[in-house]
Formats: C-alpha cells, structure tokens, sequence
C-alpha cells in the first residue's frame, strides 16, 4: 500500500519534496497546504494532488504522512500536532532554533510513539555515501580527519537572513550533520571564526557570511568546516576523510562530466548552480529512507536526536564566536 502524503508548505524546498514523493515508489502526493494560494495550485498541478488547510490535512483520513516545509518558527508545533494524530512525519532542519524547545518537542514524538525524520540531506548524496561506505568497510581505517567545503554561489536575501537563525543555525547546521556521520564519534568541543567577507548587509542583520569551524571529539579526531555565502564559480560542495590507511574524498559535481584540453589549457563545464539541481538524487534518496523506515517499522536515519545535536553544535559555534574560545558541547547540552 501506497505512503499518503500531506506536504506543508509549497515553496522552495516544499516544490523539492513533493517531486522526491511524487518520483517515490511507494509513496504519493495527497495533498497540499500553503497561505499562499498560487504555490498551492502548482503542487497541485504538477502532482495531481487536492489544495487543503493544514486544519484539514491534519484530520485526514487518506494521509499517512507530512513533509513540514514551512518557516522555521512553525516546525516544533507541527511536529507534535501530527504526532499526536498519529502520522510520520518527515521535517526540513532544523527542527527549532531553540535547544530546550526542540528537547520539548522530542518528549512529545517520544511520547506519541511517531515516526519522525529530519531533513538532513547530504547523507543521501550518493558521492557522499560512497565516502561513508570507505569509512564503514574499513577501506580508509580509522578516521582522524574530516574536511567539509560548503559554499553558495550567492547570499539569500536580507529578509531570510534575519530570520535563519544565522549562518550556523542556517547553514553550517547541515556540516555539522555530516562531521558527526563520517566522524563516527560525537562532537566534545567547538571552536568558530566568522567575518562579514561578502555583503555588509547581512553583517547589519546580525549575522556572518564566512565562517571555519573546528570539531574536536574526546579521542583527539578533528573535523573542519568551511563556509563561504558566495562562490562565484558555482556551487562549491566537497568533502574528504582522511584515516590511517588512507583518503576518501568526493568532489565537486559539474552539469556534465566533458572535459576538454586545448592549447590555451584545460577547460571544463561550470558546477551544477545550486541545492535544487546538486542535490536532487540525495532528496529522492532521502524521502525513499523514510518512506522505508515507516513501512519496516524502523528508526528513520536521520532522527529528531540528529536534528537536536547538530543545532546544540551551531550553538557552541555561535558561543565560540561570541566569547572568542573553545566551546564544550556539555556547555550547551548541560
């Protein structure tokens, strides 16, 4: 029997979504929700799905499931809504920008006993995968180094800025996921420089566009992360381990793999523009693992646990900024 999906919210990443479901064995679009009436229709449109509230989507009988992609501020609420009528749910990070609210949060899906799966979706990424199942199989030895390049060929606008939470919340929070996938052991301090590099707009907003960040675990692994708003060349994702036996690394995807070489040099196609193209397998991927996870009964792979420590690793970030030391994770976690 086919998974029912509700997906709230019809912007951007919504858009994303309901096309992973839609392409989905197993899996199909419902229903649709969003204040704003022309997105709906869209959805709608493209899936064949019927427009509803969120009031209604909530009571439905023939939906199984959500996909929250609604504002940041609306996740928490909506999470425990639809846990509490009994229906997975599958929500964009993070789930809060609140530590304690998202603890609050998690009491309640635990409670419910739900099913509930962050959208953490670089660990779908089939090159990404790839450097997890070196790391798995024992092909790199054990890790010691991890190194993760996160760059967007431009800055959101202003009024996103002011309300992502900042960079590390914002960004930085999907890096952070990853660091802890491929570490292999959690996270037990942080340390944070940040500057205002590329728009002094977004410095008047209360927030920062380039930023490194240094993990260190309790047996001494490091992992660093590079985050820059603007790449001008593309969309700058790359990651690396390195172990005691050796490296595994996966590169930047380009809009197709030709190369040429002329007498003037080497020239090459231009990287894949932006998170909506680069990362569309990782997206269908990741809906699949979910939709798995609530038919097998199983714990989804990227849980409400995840979510909750990659944000409490954005606080430490933002702390270690803010006081200009090391932060211990305990500091934020308690």
């Amino acid at each position: 029997m086919s998974l029912r999906f509700g997906i709230l919210g019809a912007g951007r990443i919504g858009k994303v979504h309901a096309r992973a479901v839609a392409s989905t064995p197993g899996a199909t679009v419902v229903a649709v929700a969003d204040p704003l009436a022309e997105a709906a229709k869209q959805v709608a449109h493209d899936y064949g799905c019927s427009i509803r509230s969120i009031e209604e989507i909530e009571r439905a009988d023939d939906i199984d499931a959500v996909v929250i992609c609604t504002p940041t501020d609306t996740h928490a609420d909506l999470i425990e809504r639809f846990a509490r009528r009994g229906k997975a749910v599958f929500c964009e990070k993070p789930i809060d920008l609140d530590v304690k609210r998202v603890k609050d949060c998690l009491r309640v899906v635990a409670e419910e006993g739900a099913t509930l799966m962050v959208g953490f979706n670089r660990r779908f990424d089939p090159d990404f995968m790839a450097v997890k199942a070196a790391i798995d199989d024992g092909s790199v030895g054990k890790v010691e180094m991890v190194t993760i390049i996160s760059r967007d060929p431009a800055p959101p606008p202003i009024d996103y800025i002011r309300r992502s939470g900042g960079i590390f919340r914002d960004m930085t929070i999907h890096d952070f996921d990853m660091a802890r996938w491929l570490l292999g052991e959690e996270v037990e301090t942080v340390v944070a420089a940040a500057s205002v590099l590329v728009d002094p707009e977004i410095g008047k907003a209360g927030d920062y566009d380039s930023v490194n960040v240094i993990l260190r675990t309790a047996s001494g692994r490091q992992a660093v992360i590079t985050n820059s708003r603007r790449a001008v060349y593309g969309y700058d994702q790359r990651i690396e381990v390195l172990g005691d036996k050796g490296m595994a690394a996966a590169r930047n995807t380009h809009e197709s793999n030709l190369e040429m070489a002329l007498s003037e040099g080497y020239r090459r196609p231009p990287l894949l523009n932006f998170f909506m193209t680069r990362y569309t397998a990782a997206y269908a991927n990741e809906i699949a693992a979910f939709v798995a996870a609530v038919r097998d009964g199983t714990v989804p792979p990227a849980t409400g646990d995840d979510g909750l420590k990659a944000l409490a690793l954005a606080d430490a970030a933002v702390k270690s900024v803010a006081e200009g030391r090391v932060v211990k994770l305990s500091e934020i976690t308690g």
